[in-house]
């Protein structure tokens, strides 16, 4: 048997009210209507909810087990509109990101943990992955937004960058490294040199060669080579190995272990922002989580 859930929810505010008058006033309803309403639902049901005692309509037992369940429906419409409301202002939602591991750690970790307080009935789901992983799992919508370098958004395949930051790509050493007591460094220098470089499917190594060889760098010594963010903070802080890495990015890492050198090159320039498809238009919630990054 299907009820009416607004005649339920109606009989739990007169169960609550304690008369019909009472009900009909915090309804917005006339008393009459709120009457033929609960008769409908007692010719529903084929049993009386009321008994009369004197000029009153008092709920009987039946009527203030149902009044329960009207007053569940009250509350589940209730919290569907609060829902609601929070979904318009951005306040809950679901969000999927895709970030390289560099942009994944503290830059967007500290960032997400202050949205996560400030924001407790959103879900964001994050994933990493190089460049061409993360451009992949865009284009087949596993992903709502990538945040990285510009260079993945190509406005040929229908994607649109937003920019957050200019995470400029410098040259890191462990402090006390004999090159930080250069004033000026010269490509002779940084030939010299023996580095750790990035996996070679990653645009940091390409972006970086492509610098070295506008520099005037001819050659790269590379002994090693690897595509975790952590292992290159942690060989390169306990060698003299150098590398290259995102400033903007890397600077909560540094400590009093690490520092870039004073040496740069227009292709250093590195553009980090938010990558999405075109024709997908942006959610409040992924604005909320930009404003936390770019504050």
């Amino acid at each position: 048997m299907k009820l009416d859930p607004k005649h339920l929810s109606q009989l739990s505010v007169i169960v609550e009210a304690g008369s019909f008058q009472a009900a009909a006033d915090r309804l917005g309803l006339t008393q009459p209507a709120l009457s033929r309403n609960m008769k409908a639902l007692e010719a529903r049901l084929g049993v009386s909810l009321f008994n009369r005692d004197g000029r009153r309509s008092v709920p009987n037992a039946l009527g203030h087990r149902l009044s329960r369940n009207g007053q569940a429906i009250r509350l589940a419409e209730e919290q569907a509109s609060v829902l609601a409301d929070q979904s318009s202002q951005g306040a809950v939602g679901e969000l999927r990101i895709g970030a390289p591991p560099i942009v994944a750690g503290r830059f967007l970790s500290t960032a997400m943990a202050r949205f996560i307080r400030e924001n407790p009935n959103c879900v964001v789901e994050m994933r990493t992955g190089l460049v061409h992983e993360l451009r992949a799992m865009l284009e087949r919508g596993q992903v709502d937004v990538v945040l990285g370098p510009q260079s993945l958004a190509d406005p040929s395949d229908s994607l649109e960058f937003k920019l957050l930051i200019d995470d400029r790509v410098g040259i890191l050493c462990r402090t006390g490294h004999p090159l930080t007591t250069r004033h000026q460094l010269m490509p002779s220098d940084l030939e010299s040199q023996v580095w750790l470089a990035h996996s070679r499917g990653s645009l940091l190594r390409q972006q970086t060669e492509a610098a070295m060889t506008a520099s005037g760098v001819n050659s790269m010594h590379i002994v090693c080579e690897t595509d975790s963010i952590r292992s290159v903070l942690e060989i390169v802080s306990a060698t003299d190995l150098i590398t290259t890495m995102p400033m903007a990015t890397t600077a909560s890492y540094l400590e009093d272990k690490l520092v870039f050198l004073k040496f740069d090159h227009p292709q250093f320039h590195r553009p980090l922002g938010a990558i999405r498809r075109a024709n997908s238009p942006e959610s409040l919630i992924e604005q909320r989580l930009l404003s936390a990054l770019a504050d």
